[in-house]
């Protein structure tokens, strides 16, 4: 086993075992290989890490927010001298090619440590002037927050929600996704090392029971999720049950628009990174691809051409550019939409099939001829299957685009920036590209609408999911009462 860590789980500054807690393996999907054996946090492990995140919250909320920022910039400076290391541990516990993990993943979640470091000392309350009296807020922290990662982009992930509830003064649990479980624990000891104080950070691992455990725990204030529709539907009533604080992140299955105008080179760049970056495992991937009837033909040429170029294969080689997708089911899911592409009529251009007898290996994957009453047009696949549909009117693209529960992205290109601007500000999604797609710098908030998800990570937003109001009236005269 090439990644077992020292134990299962992390909590008030130490390394946790229980071994009555359920076996969980994490598998190298590009050979089927086990790397590491942990075990679930049973209930007294589950006990013990939100007692730790209660006991330290108040008094690091107390602390100035410089230094708190302090600590988390140490903690950046940290990942980005280990970002080779935590980049293959990535890779190994997830499959993405190493040329991705080394950019994507561990060096974008020290850059959300960096920014919410920076963003911690300028929060503020307001004065407002009443006449002879005032009344003025207060920006307090929530208190124990409980993250819950999907597989996809796990030290990201955890860095994403991390940052900004640590920043703001709150203790977090974070529950990695049980595909996934590794780099949690190595983002921990990173932060225990950069001298966040015992309890802050802490690290159970589990399935959906364990973190329904932690959600519905009365010392939690604040649950933040990224993952599936189905599974944000269930947190949110658990959550709801309490009264909490919740933001979801949760799945998409965005349009990205290319009109007559496009530059067709770009738009072509953008929908094979909009599917297959990351072996398509992306939430906002536009794995609608809607192409003007006049470009149509042309776009798909030029697409099947690079399609054929992706260099597939291991994902510790620096040259690969895709890898394997997560797990044995997940590569049988994305199979069987594909074969269901194919019944349903859909024009298969390239792709579709597995690669080698060993690993999760899918070929990029392209459809033509999609209608939108096809399954691979409504479902979340999540695999590198892009489905390309032909429109003719700017309203038509709107309204076929908006027809979904789902609003998580969506692309436009076009030379139009007139156009762009109008599109977009009709599209029902909560994060838009122009002319770009799936950039997310932490600068930006991100988040979805409808069923894909709730409140906003990153950015400025964020302050408003990790803190709360407190207003304060000051009274500067004798009491008006009418008694």
């Amino acid at each position: 086993m090439r990644a077992q860590p020292r134990a299962s789980h992390f909590i008030g500054g130490e390394w946790i075992e229980d071994t009555d807690g359920a076996v969980i393996e994490s598998v190298y999907p590009a050979t089927g290989e086990v790397i590491a054996r942990l075990h679930a946090a049973t209930p007294a492990v589950i006990d013990r890490a939100l007692a730790a995140a209660s006991a330290a919250q108040k008094d690091w909320a107390a602390r100035p927010p410089v230094e708190r920022g302090r600590i988390l910039r140490r903690a950046a400076e940290l990942i980005r001298a280990r970002n080779r290391a935590l980049s293959v541990l990535e890779t190994l516990d997830t499959g993405k090619p190493l040329q991705e993990t080394l950019v994507a993943d561990a060096a974008s979640g020290a850059n959300a440590l960096e920014y919410f470091a920076g963003f911690a000392p300028t929060v503020t309350g307001q004065t407002i002037p009443l006449g002879r009296d005032m009344a003025y807020t207060l920006r307090e922290s929530l208190g124990v927050c409980v993250g819950i990662g999907a597989w996809n982009y796990p030290i990201q992930i955890a860095c994403w929600k991390a940052a900004p509830a640590l920043a703001f003064g709150n203790a977090m649990v974070f529950k990695p996704s049980e595909v996934t479980p590794l780099s949690a624990l190595a983002l921990a000891e990173i932060f225990a090392e950069a001298g966040l104080p015992s309890g802050l950070f802490n690290v159970v691992q589990g399935d959906g029971a364990c973190g329904a455990a932690l959600i519905r725990d009365p010392r939690v204030a604040k649950v933040s999720l990224t993952g599936s529709v189905p599974t944000g539907r269930k947190v949110y009533a658990m959550a709801g049950e309490g009264i909490k604080a919740v933001t979801m992140e949760l799945g998409g299955k965005s349009p990205l628009i290319v009109f007559e105008d496009a530059d067709l080179d770009n738009a072509v760049g953008a929908a094979m990174l909009g599917n297959f970056y990351s072996s398509g495992q992306i939430c906002s991937n536009g794995t609608r691809v809607f192409v003007h009837r006049d470009v149509r033909e042309a776009f798909l040429e030029r697409l099947a051409v690079r399609t054929a170029r992706i260099v597939l294969g291991d994902p510790l080689d620096e040259a690969t550019q895709m890898g394997p997708l997560v797990s044995e089911a997940q590569m049988a899911r994305v199979l069987g939409y594909v074969a269901q592409g194919q019944a349903e009529g859909a024009r298969l251009v390239c792709g579709g099939t597995r690669r080698g007898e060993t690993g999760c290996f899918v070929t990029p994957t392209v459809f033509a001829d999609v209608r939108d009453d096809m399954v691979i047009a409504r479902e979340e696949i999540f695999g590198p299957v892009m489905a390309v549909l032909d429109f003719g009117t700017e309203d038509e693209v709107i309204a076929r685009a908006n027809a979904t529960e789902y609003g998580l992205a969506a692309g436009v290109f076009t030379g139009d920036l007139a156009r762009a601007h109008r599109v977009v500000a009709a599209l029902e999604a909560g994060t838009c590209w122009i002319n770009a797609y799936n950039l997310t710098p932490v600068e930006m908030p991100f988040g979805g609408v409808k069923a894909s998800g709730v409140g906003r990570e990153n950015g400025h937003a964020a302050l408003e999911h990790y803190t709360r109001v407190k207003s304060v009236y000051l009274g500067l005269g004798d009491v008006d009462a009418p008694f």
